[in-house]
Parts: C-alpha cells; structure tokens; sequence
C-alpha cells in the first residue's frame, strides 16, 4: 500500500473513531498538526485513536515512549509509523 493510500486511510480513521462531525476525511491534511493547532484533538482523542490503530493494523503505539509525540504530530508521520511496524500480510 502507498503512503498516500494509507494517509487516506488514516484520516477516515480520525473521522471515524473520534466520531468527528465537523471534519471530512478530505479536509484533513497530511502535514497539518492534529494536536493543539490543525484538528485540535487532545490526549483522550489520542488514546482513542491509538486503539483504533491497534484494532485496524494491529500496531500499538506506547504512550511511555519519547517518539509518541512525533507519532501522533501529523496524519503522515502516524502512517509513516504504522507502515514501519505494521505485520507483513
């Protein structure tokens, strides 16, 4: 899958697991920042969202470690990471 492929899948994530009703798919950028600035989600949108990464690919994101914030910065930096650990098919 491509990382354009998989950002499209991320976002619809976003939208659905966050129950988001102001926000498309399509109106998330892939660069832009989605804590604080951007989408505005703030720590419990993360906890949701690294659960339904995990239910989705299967790749947990381990809210102790240092890199978690870099993760979560941008829809491309999150699929960047799922692609990097997600289980060959």
């Amino acid at each position: 899958m491509s990382q354009e492929a998989l950002e499209g899948e991320i976002k619809a994530l976003i939208v659905d697991a966050l129950m988001l009703d102001d926000v498309t798919a399509d109106e998330i950028e892939s660069d832009a920042p989605l804590f604080i600035e951007g989408l505005g989600l703030d720590s419990i949108d993360a906890l949701e969202l690294a659960i339904a990464i995990d239910k989705t690919y299967g790749v947990r994101i381990d809210a102790e470690d240092e890199g978690t914030r870099e993760v979560f910065r941008s829809v491309h930096n999150l699929a960047r990471y799922v692609a990097e650990h997600r289980a060959a098919p």
